[in-house]
């Protein structure tokens, strides 16, 4: 099993002005300068990424051109989700044999699957590869809720490893390492200081994509240097720019950011829309607060 730890940015997927095509050039730089910023990991394909919203020929060069960038710097899981498990399986097939070193899959979304069904689904996906799966539990944007006994269960299968656990109840991740006994490393999806304290061993990081390196010294902190306190002051910090970021808009959110501090990442696609310029002037106000435009414009 491969030992991913550290806080992760779920990438944004940059587009062209009108949206109609990838801009590589402009991910590529996203990803050095992620890299530079001492980011472990990078997911692209995600909910953030709008994984629903790209072509198979955009995902397929998507996921080459973070690994290509990559370069062995930093860990890339691809996001190969589907609501349909034999083209979840080949968009994972894929990502290994594009170098991806794992892959971050949430549940079938709509359908609400049983917990039977659910198992299924990830057998098949982690029988055809072998390299390592996060499962995403994301009840809010999935329908479906991973509950610690069923990410138990789930434990078992092949290359099954981690979880990013984004059901907002931090029990979950010292229940989910119980009832896997130990088997599932759990990545916290939200309340990423709190998931720490109780054993989560990484951060599946939308903010990461504005502020790399202080969503890398939060693991840094608490983790690698056990200065709660300080990890706990800079984690406060973040929360303006998390809930800024948060709800509906937060892929337009989080774009309109990067542009704030000077890496533009162009519009979402539709059916999503830029944000309101009220919001806009709350994200600036936020960014300017934490001191982030001045640090990129110097």
């Amino acid at each position: 099993m491969s030992n991913f730890f550290g806080c992760y940015t779920v990438m944004v997927t940059p587009f062209s002005e009108d949206g109609s095509k990838v801009d590589y050039s402009a991910l590529r730089k996203c990803v050095d300068w992620q890299i530079d910023n001492g980011v472990p990991g990078l997911i692209p394909l995600g909910s953030t990424g709008e994984f629903l919203s790209v072509t198979e020929d955009e995902r397929r060069e998507i996921v080459k051109t973070v690994v290509e960038q990559a370069d062995g710097r930093a860990a890339v899981l691809a996001g190969t989700a589907d609501e349909w498990t034999e083209k979840s399986v080949r968009f994972s097939l894929e990502a290994q044999d594009l170098g991806a070193d794992g892959v971050m899959v949430i549940p079938p979304y709509y359908s609400s699957p049983t917990d039977d069904e659910l198992v299924e689904h990830y057998r098949q996906i982690g029988d055809a590869i072998n390299i390592p799966i996060m499962v995403y539990n994301n009840p809010n944007t999935s329908n479906v809720d991973l509950s610690p006994q069923l990410l138990g269960r789930l434990s078992e299968l092949n290359n099954v490893d981690y979880v990013k656990e984004s059901s907002g109840d931090v029990t979950r991740v010292r229940e989910i390492d119980r009832l896997s006994e130990g088997r599932m490393i759990v990545f916290s999806g939200y309340h990423a200081f709190d998931s720490f304290l109780v054993g989560a061993k990484g951060y599946v990081s939308v903010c990461g994509n504005i502020v790399p390196k202080l969503s890398a010294d939060l693991y840094r902190l608490v983790i690698e240097e056990s200065d709660v306190a300080a990890g706990r002051e800079l984690y406060h910090s973040l929360l303006p720019l998390l809930d800024a970021i948060s709800g509906d808009l937060y892929v337009s959110a989080t774009k309109t950011a990067m542009g704030m501090v000077g890496m533009p990442v162009g519009p979402p696609r539709m059916p999503r829309l830029p944000v309101p310029q009220e919001h806009g002037l709350k994200i600036q106000a936020v960014l300017d607060e934490l001191g982030v435009l001045a640090a990129r414009a110097a």
